[in-house]
Order: C-alpha cells, then structure tokens, then sequence
C-alpha cells in the first residue's frame, strides 16, 4: 500500500516524535514510494532520513535535488526544505520504515540471536535446521540477516553489519515475505539493540548465548553495564529466548527475564532444559548427547571446535520451541558450514594447518585458541590478529593478553583499522604483549605468508583471526577489495606444499 506523506506525519505524532514542519496541504498529500537515508537513491516521491555521525547537510540538498519530497531530521538543514524535526531520527526511521514496508516482520517467525560471542556460528546452525526442515516440505529456504552474509529471497551479499539500520531490517524481510520465506534468522548486536535497529520488530525466539566484556569505546558502549544492558533488552522483545546456563552473569540473565517471556535454558546442567553431556572428538568431528523434553539423541558436529558444541545447544533448544523433528535436528547440525568461521587449510605432509577464525574479542579467542591447543597436541601455535579502529579499544588489551597464554608465537597485523592510523593499533596491541615473541607485519598476507613459508618454526597451527571469509578490508571512510584469509591461507599452503615436493 503507497501512503501519503500526511500518514508518516500522522504515525511520526502517534508515537511521540514530536514532528515540527511547514507543510501544505498539497505537499502533505504527495505519495510516499520510497524511504531511504542514501541519498544515492532519492528519486521522486522520496522521504529522505538525515542520520549519522558521518551525515553531511550536503546530502540533504542532493536528495531534494534529485526529487524527494521531504527530508527527516533532528535538526533543520538550511536550505534543505520541506524539513521534519523529530526528536530522536533512530526511533523515527524506524516507524517510517515499518510504516512503510507495512510490518514485515509480523508476516515471518522471526529469530533473533544475541551474545559477545558465537552469534554466526548459532545462526548459520540454525538456518541448516531450518532449512533441512523446511525443504522437506517443500518450503521456501530461510531467511538470514548476519555478520557474514545477508539473504532475503532477492538480495544476497556479504555484510559489513551485524545487524543493519532498521530501514534495511524491514526492507528484507519485505523482501523475504514477497519472496514466500517465512521464517528470518537476524543476528542482533548490541548497537543494534541500544540504537533501535530492531524497534518495532517482536522475536518468536531469542536466544541468549553470553556475555563478556566488549564494545567498550567512546563510540559505542561507556561501560559493561551499558552494554550489558543493551543486550538484556532481547528479553523485552521476544516471546520466547533460549538462555545459556552458563553464561556469566546467568543469575542476573535470569532475573532480568522474569515475567518478561519464556525461557527456555541450556547447558551442561542436569537441571536445564535441553541437557548436553558426553562431548568428546571422534573421527574428527564432535559429538556429544543432548537431553530434550521431546527426545535423547546424539549430535555431530562436522565443523571444527569443540567450543561450538554450546551454540548448537542453543540451535536445538530454539528447535525444540519450534517443534522442529529430532531427525532435522541433527541432520542439519551435521552438515552445517559457516564461512570464515573456522575453515581450515592443511599442507600435504599435516605439518602446517591454517585455521581461520572471526574470534576477534576476549571470550572468542579464549574459546579458540584452548579449543586449538587441545585439538592439535605437539603443535606449535601462531595467532595472527589485530583490532578494528575506531571501536572496542579494549580488544587491544584483552587479545594479546589472552592470545599469548597460548600461543608460541603473535603476529600483530591489520584488521579493519577504518580512519585510525594501523601503526598505532599495532603498537598498542605489542604494549600488552609480555610473556611471548611477537612481531609486527602490517599487511595482513604478508604476516600470514611469514607464519605459512618460515620452516625454522616447526610443525605449526597457524590461526588468523578477526576477519573470518570477508573479501575486504575497512579503510578511511570506506572498503577496499583485499584477498580474505581463506585465499591467502590457500596460495601459501599450495606453494609451502610445493616447495616440500621440490
């Protein structure tokens, strides 16, 4: 349905936003057939949103320019007419975008997914149950809203979000409902949670992974309360959410969610709902047994680390809400794959293994690298990481603190360091570096080419960490195409292995 520019005004009043403007009637009454914050793509008939820390009043003119009708901001723009004044723009996009894409949402079973860690991970796993389950029946393949990828029916890409502006969230899951999908996956982050990303948006199921110390930086988080606080928030918008036992904090998780929604709890407690024991390495896969009030039934796992074992409890647990059979279960968790998420490259003779991983904060690299330590006994191990610019400076402390309990060798490299300068990431990463021999290598393949081609190092696992599959690196104010860690690991292993034939 095309509404007209008086019915946004109209919703914008309804829910509090205060909407200040000199309209007339005849401008009031243009129709609305598009909504967008890029002013790329204003055309006739455009409401166009002002909002960012990188927003320029230039785009506004540029939108007006190119025909919309009317621009939406916190604060005019002179020479930017027709201008809405509303008293929070984030709020405001998103009941203009749910307005406008007529609550998608509402039309899916939508699955949210929170944590400090294993957020992919849980949603790829999810959409292989799903899938398996779906198709079965002849039903359209699932929708997925990820770090890693984003999918809808009609657009299909690699993210550079975790969870995108509202705008885009209702957007696809427009898309998803035309295209007959009826079931979203979304990871959702803590920005997305405090920023109202998914405002409006009410989750059949959510589910709880963790929480650890993370985000913490003048852009995003003042402190682990704020960002705790933010992800608690999935209890206020979910019917149902899946809850890690062993979570910190998972008293306070608890209590939070009291008379909120239902829970459902997993882990390695007797006492939870879903129950796992019995994990252990067999052929090289995991395996372990899980308890249901459905079923008892034993899981395998074909990706690498036995740390995933906890977020394919979570995958059963949301399964067993949505009454999803035992047998999809597991035939979906068995051939799940996430890209970039530990992918691994080995050379011909074993003595070089190349593990690609997107752990990129305390929790994960924790997880990883005693996950490593533990699957590749009599190897030495070499991380190869960095830390992302502008955002979670604690990650500069916490890596190389964690990183060196394991490994044998750091290579501090380049990771996404946007509009700060990569030699002074590097050098505060090597401030915390005390207990293990580390070198500083700025380009990223050059580092992994060093970890892969040295023979004075020995049998080795070599894990690059943080960028997981991406093909891309942020730098300046945008992307740049550069080769991802899988590539990278594969040339030198072929010519490690070529070399060893000569």
């Amino acid at each position: 349905m095309i509404y007209i520019l008086k019915d946004y005004l109209k919703a914008l009043e309804n829910n509090g936003l205060d909407p200040k403007y000199t309209l007339s009637d005849a401008e009031q009454s243009k129709k609305v057939t598009s909504v967008t914050f890029d002013s790329r793509e204003a055309k006739d008939g455009t409401l166009f949103i002002c909002k960012g820390a990188s927003f320029r009043p230039q785009y506004a003119k540029s939108a007006l320019a190119s025909g919309a009708i009317a621009c939406v901001g916190e604060n005019a723009i002179e020479g930017a007419d027709p201008f809405i004044v509303v008293n929070n723009i984030r709020h405001a996009m998103a009941i203009l975008a749910q307005m406008f894409y007529e609550n998608a949402p509402a039309e899916l079973v939508t699955i949210g997914i929170t944590g400090t860690k294993g957020k992919s991970t849980t949603a790829h796993f999810m959409r292989s149950v799903l899938d398996d389950y779906l198709l079965s029946s002849e039903r359209k393949e699932t929708g997925l809203i990820s770090t890693i990828e984003t999918y809808d029916g009609v657009e299909r890409f690699e993210s550079h979000l975790t969870t995108p502006e509202s705008l885009d969230v209702y957007k696809h899951c427009r898309n998803a409902v035309n295209s007959g999908m009826d079931h979203m996956i979304m990871e959702l982050s803590s920005q997305a949670l405090k920023y109202e990303r998914v405002e409006g948006v009410h989750f059949n199921i959510g589910c709880f992974l963790n929480i650890g110390e993370d985000h913490i930086s003048p852009v995003e988080h003042a402190d682990f309360e704020d960002y705790f606080s933010s992800k608690l928030r999935i209890f206020d918008i979910s019917d149902c959410v899946c809850v890690n036992s062993s979570s910190e904090h998972f008293e306070r998780i608890k209590a939070y969610a009291d008379g909120k929604c239902k829970v459902v709890t997993f882990g390695t407690d007797p006492e939870d709902d879903i129950f796992c024991t019995d994990i252990e390495k067999r052929d090289g896969n995991t395996h372990f047994k899980v308890r249901t009030p459905a079923y008892e039934s034993e899981m395998i796992l074909e990706i690498p680390g036995l740390y995933n074992v906890s977020n394919a409890l979570g995958v059963v647990a949301m399964s067993y809400v949505l009454g999803i059979p035992e047998k999809y279960v597991r035939s979906g968790l068995q051939k799940a794959k996430v890209p970039g998420r530990n992918d691994v490259i080995e050379s011909h003779d074993k003595n070089v293994v190349g593990i690609v991983s997107y752990a990129h904060n305390k929790l994960s690299f924790d997880a990883t690298f005693q996950s490593v330590q533990v699957e590749y006994p009599g190897k030495k191990i070499i991380a190869v990481f960095g830390a992302a610019g502008g955002r979670a400076e604690i990650r500069r402390r916490d890596l190389p603190m964690t990183a060196e309990k394991y490994c044998d060798l750091i290579l501090v490299t380049e990771d996404d360091p946007g509009t700060e300068p990569l030699e002074k990431i590097c050098s505060e990463i090597a401030e915390n570096i005390s207990k293990c021999p580390f070198e500083v290598i700025y380009d990223r393949g050059e580092a992994i080419k060093r970890a892969v081609l040295d023979d004075s190092i020995g049998p080795r696992v070599i894990v690059a960490t943080g960028k997981g599959d991406s093909s891309y690196m942020a730098r300046g104010l945008g992307y740049v195409d550069y080769p991802s860690d899988v590539q990278l690991f594969r040339e030198y292993i072929s010519e490690y292995d070529r070399r060893v034939k000569e």
